[in-house]
């Protein structure tokens, strides 16, 4: 049965004013859901959706710094306010500091600081959101990794970031295990060397090719897959 219009998913995308989170919300948002569009920079969102609404897109901008506790709980209460609930919840801030550093090198600090945004600022905002989920029975949770945390390859490339990495996916594992069987699905998503402020402009993937598997993966039927880490729509090893 098709939903009524004001009955629409709500999506909600962290660090969506640009790159692939842009991206994400255009395609979800395009296929009739009411996204919630949040980056640190509340102008720099709001610009960013403004965009999105000139194309007849239901889209709405929130600041949302997910490395800040206080910032989590203020979107949680405007969210809660304006649209009740979130359905479908896309984590895609990541940050990617010392890209060259040799592990042996890198100051501790830096890892702590990549934790904040890449690991902890993804639990926070589940912890926020996916309680909900639970109790309404449906929820779909993404969460966009790297293949620079793949285990089975890893290799030198930028320690923080990929150990960082590594461990978002082992929290998509803990959170799929602990919503299993409440009409939650969560996975991870290896988006590929997407053309990005972050992968560069020499990078061989559009933001359309980086973006497609997370709205696939955030639009899943409930018989969809959890817990698993995919790339351009197919599993792949951890």
């Amino acid at each position: 049965m098709a939903r009524a219009p004001g009955d629409a998913r709500v999506a909600l995308v962290t660090g969506a004013n640009r790159g692939i989170g842009l991206e994400v919300c255009r395609q979800l948002a395009d296929r009739g859901l009411r996204v919630i569009l949040t980056g640190r920079d509340g102008k720099s969102a709001e610009t960013a959706a403004a965009e999105l609404r000139e194309r007849k897109l239901d889209v709405t901008a929130m600041p949302l710094d997910v490395a800040d506790t206080a910032s989590i709980r203020a979107c949680e209460r405007e969210v809660a306010k304006r649209f009740g609930r979130v359905d479908v919840l896309v984590n895609n801030a990541a940050v990617l500091i010392a890209e060259g550093a040799a592990l042996l090198k890198s100051p501790v600090a830096e890892f702590r600081q990549t934790f904040e945004t890449n690991v902890f600022g993804v639990l926070g905002v589940c912890q926020a959101f996916v309680p909900g989920m639970m109790t309404r029975s449906y929820g779909r949770v993404v969460n966009v990794s790297s293949g620079a945390g793949q285990l089975s390859s890893m290799t030198t490339y930028a320690p923080a970031y990929s150990i960082s990495k590594a461990a978002l996916n082992a929290l998509t594992i803990q959170l799929a295990a602990s919503t299993k069987g409440r009409g939650v699905l969560v996975n991870s998503v290896n988006p590929g060397w997407v053309r990005t402020r972050m992968g560069g402009r020499g990078a061989p993937r559009s933001v359309e090719d980086g973006a497609d598997t997370i709205v696939w993966l955030a639009t899943l039927p409930s018989n969809g897959p959890t817990g698993k880490f995919f790339s351009d729509r197919r599993e792949i090893e951890w």
